[in-house]
C-alpha cells in the first residue's frame, strides 16, 4: 500500500502485446511489455529506435482512480508509486546508470 493514494497495486497480468491498427486492421506484434494491475492501472515499457544510434526506453504508466475526490489529486502524487513500481521492475536506473531522462 502507497502512503500518498493509500492504493495497494497487485499484477493481474503481463504480456508482451500487439497493436492492432483501427484505420487498416494491420497487427503489430511485440510493441513492448505490459503489467496491467488488478485496479486497471499499467506500465508499459517500449522501445523506439527512431535515431540514427541507440534507442530509447519509453515507460508509460496508467493509473485507474474510480473514487472522483482523489481523482482530483496532482498527477505527479498520484503516479508516483507506480512510476517508483516501473523503475523498481525494470532496474532501469541500475543498467543505465541515469537517475532522470535525458
Amino acid at each position: 500500500t502507497h502512503d500518498e493514494t493509500g492504493k495497494t497495486y497487485i499484477i493481474k497480468t503481463a504480456d508482451n502485446f500487439s497493436y492492432t491498427d483501427p484505420i487498416d486492421n494491420s497487427i503489430s506484434n511485440q510493441q513492448g511489455i505490459r503489467f496491467i494491475f488488478e485496479d486497471g492501472s499499467r506500465i508499459i515499457y517500449r522501445l523506439s529506435g527512431t535515431g540514427s544510434s541507440g534507442a530509447t526506453i519509453r515507460i508509460y504508466v496508467d493509473s485507474y482512480e474510480s473514487d472522483s475526490i482523489k481523482a482530483q489529486i496532482d498527477s505527479q502524487t498520484m503516479l508516483k508509486p507506480l512510476v517508483d513500481i516501473a523503475l523498481k521492475l525494470s532496474k532501469l536506473q541500475e543498467y543505465t546508470g541515469r537517475t532522470q531522462p535525458t
